[in-house]
């Protein structure tokens, strides 16, 4: 492997690592924004209430409902996204220094490019992990508190109450594996890239905020004279995901009902969605929990920039430590 294919990799394990840390200290908020999100009018209720009918319902661990598949997503999400973003990343740079620019750094436009193409790339990738994740974050179980009757399926907001192959109301909560079946049944193969058009749109997302983030290092970089560190990375990443999600939200609520959208409900498109959003509920439809989502998303984002590059730093000392002292001993 080139020298340049293992930086590669590096960054995407780093990458991948400092995904799944950030997501496993963040992820309540990911579970209320999600909620939020797919809710409907009636149902509709403060983060608070959210918060307290999801403990009285399933306990502290309904907050966690679908860690498992999040990490295995984040994980995949993260490697594929940074393995192709640092592959573009180094061709830019390559053609730079042949063209004669003074400096390799990423322009606006090349940071755009690269994050376009790593973008596209993994939500084609990762889309079907995320349909799942998401099916089970938003399901609803009809388990009441100790002692109340569970509550019958027409008072579940839009969605229905888990039932078990008899017909009757599941008390367990859904498994990875009971959640792909019942999407294979409900539409196939082409179930799980439910919402596949409104992800690619929203590849704009990390393309704002890699573009931010990379600029605005840049800049540091050259004012301080110095690496940017960590702490320099968390809170360039935070800035760099605020702005990008306030922008991107509406796109971001569409994404989600669509992959919690039943077989018998009538397939929009992206367009037909958001019109429908915006005849039944106004403008707030579009930005159901914004507040727990912004959150969650610059929490997550300053998380993993700092990560890593702390693993990043961490990796790469360790294998350049591991390939000197190889050299000693073959010398």
């Amino acid at each position: 492997m080139s020298s340049a294919q293992s930086d590669n990799v590096l960054h995407a394990i780093a990458g991948a690592g400092g995904g799944v840390l950030s997501m496993v200290l963040t992820y309540p908020l990911i579970t209320l924004s999600t909620r939020s999100q797919v809710e409907s009018k009636r149902a509709h209720s403060t983060v608070l209430d959210a918060i307290r009918r999801i403990i009285q319902r399933e306990g502290l661990s309904g907050l966690y409902a679908g860690l498992d598949s999040a990490i295995f997503g984040i994980s995949v999400t993260n490697f594929v996204y940074y393995y192709w973003y640092e592959w573009s990343r180094t061709a830019f740079e390559k053609a730079a220094l042949k063209a004669g620019r003074s400096r390799s750094k990423l322009t606006t436009l090349e940071a755009i490019a690269a994050g376009a193409l790593a973008g596209s790339a993994t939500v084609l990738i990762t889309n079907p992990i995320w349909v799942v994740n998401t099916r089970m974050t938003a399901r609803k179980r009809a388990v009441a508190p100790t002692g109340e009757k569970a509550a019958p399926s027409s008072s579940s907001g839009n969605l229905p109450t888990l039932q078990d192959p008899t017909g009757q109301a599941s008390t367990k909560a859904p498994s990875t594996i009971s959640t792909i079946r019942q999407l294979f049944r409900e539409g196939g193969i082409g179930q799980f890239f439910a919402g596949v058009i409104p992800a690619l749109v929203l590849v704009i997302n990390p393309i704002l905020q890699y573009t931010i983030f990379e600029q605005l290092k840049n800049v540091l970089e050259r004012r301080k004279k110095r690496s940017a560190t960590p702490q320099d990375a968390f809170f360039l990443g935070a800035l760099g995901k605020l702005v990008a999600t306030a922008l991107t939200y509406p796109y971001i609520t569409v994404k989600s009902r669509m992959h919690v959208a039943e077989k018998s409900e009538k397939k929009r498109s992206v367009f037909e969605s958001l019109r429908k959003i915006l005849r039944e509920e106004g403008w707030a439809g579009l930005y159901g929990g914004i507040g727990p989502k912004l959150v969650q998303s610059v929490l997550t984002a300053a998380f993993l920039f700092a990560f890593k590059d702390a693993l990043y730093a961490f990796t790469a000392t360790a294998l350049a430590n591991r390939r000197a002292s190889a050299k000693l001993k073959a010398t």
